[in-house]
């Protein structure tokens, strides 16, 4: 008698989600049963069709394969993965009114000041989770310590960046100078030092086989745009026909990071690209529009970007920021001025566009490595010896 075809079932971490993963020699029969269940996907990194783990979802796969196949469980199903974050949830914030009213005006001392509706959103947020953590303690007498706990018992286990721990202590210091009632010492509200991690940037080759398998032409339009013209992905999102000029080949942003305005060359070479777009997907008032007249969603050009990179064989992580840092880099490498690139990307600080100088490849590329020089001596002694009849002569 036949043996029946064999299905592991094993509990991993993917993506920082719990999975069940359905492990078989390939097998058109299984593979249709597998997708009928509507809620299997397929992983190429782990080269296995999987769903979220639950005993329901362990259930279905024995049912649907009921008589049918072999199951064998791994000892993974009894545990929680490795390497799975915590999930935070977020919860209703128990705040007394009177500390709800001090929040509201600190908002509204931050309008005054005129920070951007992001900044205002962000500081709001975490001083309003400070206050939540620290909702049993009078407001005159907060201390330095209680702002450390905070840190301690809130941000550590939700596993903030210390980019967000660096924006939570700007936030005290502002609230520190909006109300001074507390006993905080706002000089020993330290920062942590910025991390220093260089930016991923693609080659252009692999840019160009990216947008190779970018197949819908909306999607392709805004990669190749957010890569021509270095542009950040709100500045994408907000983008206004009104504000490209083909004639001039040029796009002007209006009110990007820091209130600023700038001009960009728009490429050449995106002009066939844009047309056909514009005549096909008929934009009305946005370059990338969901609905009509409706600003695109940037997870939904995160996700296809991603797609794109997944079918062009990209192992980086590549996020719509990477193609704006490969931008700046290539313009290094093709030898354009610094000052020119900080102008492009519209840098407020000459340090901040420095950062290219360390991922560029031009200057790299021109430096040896002792091995390589070691090698081409060796070679060298070896071509002006004379020729010999063998070794030992």
């Amino acid at each position: 008698m036949k043996p029946l075809p064999q299905i592991r079932l094993k509990r991993v971490a993917h993506q920082n989600k719990d999975i069940l993963i359905l492990e078989f020699r390939y097998n058109d029969m299984l593979i249709q049963k597998v997708k009928d269940t509507g809620k299997a996907r397929w992983s190429a990194t782990k080269k296995a069709w999987y769903l979220v783990f639950s005993e329901s979802h362990i259930n279905l796969i024995k049912r649907i394969f009921q008589n049918e196949v072999t199951f064998i469980e791994d000892a993974s199903l009894l545990s929680v993965p490795r390497g799975l974050k915590p999930k935070y949830t977020k919860v209703g914030r128990v705040i007394s009114e009177e500390n709800k009213t001090m929040i509201r005006n600190f908002v509204s001392y931050l309008r005054g000041k005129r920070y951007s509706k992001s900044t205002v959103k962000t500081y709001f947020t975490f001083v309003a989770d400070f206050f939540q953590y620290a909702n049993h303690i009078p407001i005159t007498d907060l201390t330095n310590r209680d702002v450390e706990l905070f840190l301690e018992n809130v941000f550590v286990p939700r596993q903030y960046s210390i980019s967000s721990q660096r924006q939570f202590i700007s936030a005290m210091k502002l609230f520190l100078k909006f109300n001074t009632s507390t006993q905080i010492d706002e000089l020993h509200l330290i920062r942590p030092t910025r991390s220093k991690l260089l930016p991923t940037v693609l080659s252009i080759e692999e840019v160009v086989e990216m947008l190779r398998c970018t197949k819908n032409l909306k999607h392709r339009a805004i990669l190749a745009l957010i890569y021509s013209a270095g542009l950040r992905i709100s500045e994408l999102l907000n983008l206004q026909l009104a504000h490209i000029d083909i004639d001039r080949r040029q796009i002007y942003v209006k009110n990007s990071k820091g209130r600023k305005d700038r001009t960009i060359i728009l490429a050449e070479s995106f002009l066939p690209v844009f047309k056909n777009y514009f005549h096909t997907y008929k934009p009305e008032f946005y370059f990338a529009e969901g609905q009509p007249r409706q600003r695109y969603s940037a997870e939904s050009v995160r996700a296809f970007l991603r797609r794109s990179c997944r079918l062009a064989r990209i192992s980086k992580r590549v996020t719509p920021h990477t193609l704006r840092h490969s931008y700046a880099t290539h313009l290094l490498e093709n030898g354009i001025d610094l000052r020119y690139i900080q102008e492009l990307l519209g840098h407020a600080k000459p340090e901040t566009t420095m950062i290219y100088t360390h991922v560029s490849r031009k200057d790299l590329l021109n430096i040896q490595s002792p091995l390589d020089i070691a090698v081409k001596k060796i070679v060298a002694i070896q071509e002006q010896d004379t020729p010999r009849l063998s070794k030992n002569l």
